[in-house]
């Protein structure tokens, strides 16, 4: 019998997978029964009465394999609850994390039949050390220093609110 959530990411250099693993035991800790695994290996829904999805923004578009999964779970999607958080500035800048709220908003309209029950953008993490091409021929991004702004006390409260969200769907 799978967990009652399955919180699901996909990621390119392993900072979404620390911020889901950070979300999946804060619902462990209020008592939720949770599965983690990346998008790319859920092969069922079924067992799941809510789904928490995560991925980052590159370039104003998200992670090709969250669009996917969004594509191949559609009708499962549409009955159980989902929460879903972006990474997406690399800053604080309210400028910049705003742009990234409404990338990420842009990208969610592809979905219209989908009905987020919470949606959060988290700022994230910049290691120049693990980019590969064709990332590593742009020089503004080789010469960027490596950066990690992600607030875990902010994301372990969303994650804190998001059991409590969830509960009805769980009973």
């Amino acid at each position: 019998m799978s967990a009652s959530i399955l919180v699901a990411y996909a990621t390119r250099y392993g900072s979404t997978q620390e911020v889901a693993e950070a979300i999946a035991a804060t619902l462990r800790a209020r008592g939720l029964a949770v599965d983690i695994q990346p998008m790319r290996n859920v092969r069922t829904l079924e067992g799941y009465r809510a789904v928490v999805l995560g991925a980052a923004l590159y370039i104003g578009r998200w992670h090709k394999d969250a669009r996917r999964f969004l594509t191949q779970y559609r009708e499962a999607l549409t009955q159980r609850p989902v929460a879903i958080f972006a990474l997406g500035p690399l800053h604080t800048e309210e400028k910049e994390f705003q742009g990234s709220r409404e990338q990420l908003e842009k990208e969610l309209a592809k979905f219209p039949w989908l009905k987020p029950v919470a949606l959060e953008m988290f700022v994230g993490k910049f290691d120049p050390a693990k980019l590969g091409f064709p990332w590593t021929v742009l020089p503004a991004l080789k010469n960027m220093p490596a950066s990690d702004a992600r607030d875990w006390t902010v994301i372990h409260a969303w994650a804190s609110n998001l059991a409590a969200q969830f509960q009805p769907a769980l009973a």
